[in-house]
């Protein structure tokens, strides 16, 4: 997986001033960083403050890993983290101030508001692997069988393996009744793509979000807004 920020060569990629490509592979889903899969890729930085001044690493720091196959993209994330957070007991109310992992994706890479649309999605994954985004009704829901999670946490160090399903936000239904089937994902398929993790210190809010890319201007908190500040991930 390589990344650049190289000037724009078509229009969907000026989009997005941070581009990636991602190799191919099917890891065992166990929550483990030692799957042969995942030895082709190499380690991106999680190192872009969102929310708060940047942490000093014994409080937290952050990389991860991707792939993909037909079924799903794949997010690999180690996390290390002096406290985990989980002050929250219904999954719905104020997530985002509990530690969680967040996965943005933009099936079409169109970019574009998201906010209260399925223009992209804005996974919230919890500490018990529960998944939250928020609804065009601007209701909080859950979305678990989109993301499949396995998660082991040893000492500070914790190690998120995620397989996550791709849908057409522009074809997506909350009707009752109606199925949301999943893409099947080819080589060379370009989707946006952001990371980010929420941490909080046993405080009311969360002190700290740190995010996969950099965000221009004084408000970097526009991932679960704004698909338009993703990076562009290529499937190769």
């Amino acid at each position: 997986m390589e990344s650049s920020r190289e000037s724009a060569e078509t229009p969907l990629e000026s989009l997005h001033a941070v581009q990636m490509s991602v190799s191919y592979g099917t890891p065992v889903l166990d929550g483990n960083a030692t799957d042969a899969a995942w030895s082709k890729t190499e380690w991106l930085p999680l190192d872009q403050s969102w929310i708060g001044n940047p942490p000093p690493a014994a409080d937290f720091s952050g990389k991860y890993k991707l792939l993909w196959d037909e079924n799903n993209l794949y997010v690999l994330a180690e996390i290390t983290d002096d406290t985990l957070m989980d002050g929250h007991e219904d999954g719905l109310l104020k997530y985002w101030d509990d530690d969680c992992l967040e996965i943005f994706v933009d099936e079409d890479a169109s970019g574009g508001i998201h906010q209260f649309s399925y223009n992209a999605f804005a996974y919230h994954i919890a500490l018990d692997g529960k998944v939250v985004d928020i609804r065009p009704d601007s209701v909080p829901a859950y979305f678990d069988d989109h993301c499949t999670t396995r998660r082991i946490t040893n000492g500070k160090i914790s190690t998120w393996e995620v397989a996550v399903k791709i849908f057409d936000g522009n074809q997506y239904s909350d009707q009752p009744g109606e199925e949301n089937i999943s893409k099947m994902l080819r080589k060379g398929k370009k989707m946006g793509f952001a990371l980010a993790y929420c941490d909080n210190d046993r405080s009311p809010e969360r002190e700290n979000f740190i995010g996969s890319v950099p965000v221009e201007g004084p408000d970097k908190n526009r991932g679960w807004i704004d698909a338009g500040i993703f990076g562009l991930l290529t499937l190769d």
